[in-house]
């Protein structure tokens, strides 16, 4: 183990240990800064470690690219040093644009999910795994569920070719791996083929469309598909490690398997569209014009086939099993501590890259190297566990609905007594029925009295809109008190539970 494996595992130690106490967003700031020089630390460790010609990467906070950094060449004949304007191809991390433009006609009206592939590509019209097979359908390209074999590295090689041969491709003849609706199996060509669904419907290629309605309105003005169009000054080699040495590797052109992969951009410009995927939560905010906050939801939600992983550790080195699924071009990551994380990695021939979003936190971190297939995603994760102990980062917390807060303070002014409960106005029809007013009075009573006086009633913790807990502080001990609203309007209490929590 390193001395910073050692110093990182104490810091993590002392803050796992400390009393948790509420931040204001100036001091979650200031702790994030104060873990900036162990995250530049790993990342440069990792570079060493992974042979990386190069690696460029930016921490998004509150909406924004709070810290970006960059190590080594982008061209080593040249020595260019990486920059912020240095352009790097993303592969795979280009699906959810292609997704997202899929939605974007969704919500226009001019496809749907559930369309037959077939109807945009008749030259698979009829190809099925058996002949109880149904339509693969959009939604099965989206979600990598269309039957399909998994095509890495194969699918990389066809980068740049044309329309009419992709098309000749699929008319000879596609082989099935299964059948299409009952497993994910990731595929290159589905996502080549939402490009050529993009084109069909829209009259103009998938790159120009999503320039226009993606990428400029999103600012991100410093984003190709084509690298020839890329500032020689500003694009990124691509490299492989061979033999103790670092071998060039040739640029792969744009063509139509690109929007399974062929973007190229820069840290500054992907932080853009980092930063409008954690925009995705419930608001009364107008809505961008680039797609509704509920489709950009919808894009990030595990929409098949949770694998789960048992072997994994987290950055402490302990045990932490997560359950992974495919939302539409995004991967979704639940781990053992219940923290979300959405985003993809990319890897083509010269190329590692990933990118992560906690949603629950308000942060991400994006990382590109020009070595083929770099370990991205293993030091992404790496990163955001180190975050979340070194800086002692909490959830998000739920605004507090009026009617949580209401259902509180009549709920206190009832306890410990019950008296006039069933007479209140504030219960489900179900409550008396499944609760008993007298074995309630006894268990409150009884709480409070080890309580002792009670000082303080503290705050609603929500849950969401309508479920929720709040404590009690006592002289003695402190009582939590937790509750469920009905789904009816005006919202009531159908479920109730109280406990002595000692200090």
């Amino acid at each position: 183990m390193t001395k910073l494996s050692y110093y990182l595992l104490g810091i993590i130690s002392f803050c796992v240990l400390q009393k948790v106490s509420a931040q204001s967003s100036a001091e979650q700031m200031a702790k994030i800064k104060a873990a900036l020089p162990i995250i530049d630390q790993i990342c440069k460790e990792n570079a060493e470690k992974n042979h990386l010609p190069s690696l460029v990467y930016g921490l998004v906070v509150d909406g924004q690219i709070v810290h970006f950094n960059a190590l080594g060449v982008t061209n080593l004949s040249e020595k260019t040093p990486a920059s912020q304007q240095s352009v790097y191809r993303i592969a795979s991390m280009s699906k959810s644009i292609t997704a997202m433009a899929i939605l974007q006609l969704r919500d226009a009206g001019k496809l749907q999910l559930d369309d037959p592939v077939h109807k945009y590509i008749p030259e698979i019209k009829g190809q099925k795994f058996s002949i109880d097979s149904p339509e693969i359908t959009i939604r099965h390209l989206l979600t990598h569920a269309a039957g399909f074999p998994e095509d890495n590295p194969w699918g990389d090689r066809q980068l740049a070719i044309s329309d009419d041969t992709m098309l000749k491709m699929f008319k000879k003849g596609i082989s099935f791996s299964n059948t299409p609706g009952v497993s994910y199996e990731y595929s290159n060509m589905g996502f080549a083929m939402l490009g050529y669904i993009i084109k069909k419907v829209t009259g103009e290629t998938y790159q120009n469309y999503t320039i226009k309605h993606i990428l400029k309105p999103l600012g991100m003005n410093n984003t190709y598909w084509d690298y020839t169009k890329v500032p020689k000054s500003q694009l990124a080699l691509g490299y492989r490690w061979i033999d103790d040495k670092w071998v060039e590797q040739p640029m792969l052109g744009d063509g139509a398997y690109g929007a399974m992969g062929g973007m190229l951009t820069t840290i500054e410009d992907f932080g853009k569209y980092m930063t409008f995927h954690l925009s995705a939560a419930s608001s009364d905010k107008p809505e961008s014009k680039v797609l509704k906050r509920s489709s950009l939801r919808e894009m990030q939600q595990p929409w098949n086939f949770a694998l789960l992983n048992v072997e994994n550790k987290n950055a402490q080195g302990n045990s932490c099993p997560f359950v992974q699924a495919y939302g539409y071009g995004l991967r979704w990551v639940q781990d053992c501590e219940h923290n979300i994380n959405i985003g993809h990695s990319g890897g083509l021939p010269g190329f590692g890259s990933n990118w992560k979003i906690l949603p629950q936190y308000g942060i991400g971190f994006v990382s590109f190297a020009n070595r083929t297939y770099a370990p991205a995603n293993a030091l992404n994760t790496q990163i955001m566990d180190t975050l979340i102990a070194l800086a002692d980062l909490k959830p998000i917390s739920w605004a507090v609905s009026e009617v949580l807060k209401e259902r509180q303070k009549q709920l206190v002014s009832l306890l410990p007594s019950w008296e006039k409960a069933e007479a209140s106005g504030i219960f489900a029809e179900n409550f008396f029925l499944d609760y008993f007013t007298n074995s309630l009075k006894k268990e409150a009573e009884a709480i409070y009295q080890k309580a002792g006086k009670i000082m303080r009633v503290g705050e609603m913790m929500p849950e969401n809109a309508l479920r929720g807990s709040f404590m009690l502080e006592g002289e003695n001990t402190n009582i939590k008190i937790s509750f469920t609203l009905s789904p009816e309007k005006p919202a009531l209490i159908q479920e109730y539970h109280i406990s002595e929590v000692k200090k």
